[in-house]
């Protein structure tokens, strides 16, 4: 799917907004997140804050490409891979060290969730960043994910340094990710399906 011009310049906006250090509420493959580059620890601070979320929940991030996920953990199991190349819908894997990142990324095992988004928009905005993306859901900790961008707290949309212009528009219905654990010796666990 080819992108059209105005989400070209909401990504090129995004991104120069994460590039300062600033947070973005944006389109994902599953629902509106609220992201920053995920390297960036006083980005990934606002986000806690933000969605007063407790600093011991990781948060996800996506990337763009196998290539970016190398540089993003450890190691990547072969079922993982093998996962990623079967799925039909979104899943979040969880890997045993993520590495690269931010430190508050991670849970207190070193662990870190990754998704290799396959969303034109959210893929492209990992590539024009160049890194990857914080994707965690545009909610107030504990109130229910909003199903689409109607549904997004106006306290997270003030919160944010960017909006995105792009898919406002889309039905109502998305569903946060799959998540699985696969630990390196090919061992995993659905948490979240």
């Amino acid at each position: 799917m080819k992108l059209s011009e105005q989400q070209r310049l909401d990504i090129k906006t995004a991104v120069e907004v994460m590039r300062r250090g600033g947070v973005i509420v944006y389109p994902t493959d599953t629902v509106w997140g609220i992201g920053c580059d995920a390297r960036n620890s006083l980005a990934v601070a606002r986000i806690f804050d933000i969605k007063h979320r407790a600093e011991a929940k990781a948060l996800i991030t996506l990337v763009s490409s196998m290539a970016m996920l190398e540089r993003t953990v450890d190691c990547v199991p072969e079922a993982a891979e093998m996962l990623i190349e079967a799925a039909v819908d979104p899943v979040t894997i969880i890997y045993d060290r993520g590495i690269g990142v931010a430190p508050e990324l991670l849970a207190p095992d070193g662990s870190i969730g990754v998704r290799l988004t396959r969303d034109p928009f959210a893929s492209a905005l990992c590539n024009a960043l160049r890194g990857p993306v914080v994707s965690t859901s545009a909610n107030i900790s504990g109130e229910p994910t909003p199903g689409d961008f109607a549904a997004i707290n106006p306290q997270i949309l003030d919160a944010a340094d960017y909006v995105c212009t792009s898919r406002r528009d889309d039905p109502p219905g998305a569903k946060p990710s799959t998540v699985i654990k696969i630990c390196n010796n090919g061992v995993f666990k659905i948490l979240r399906k």
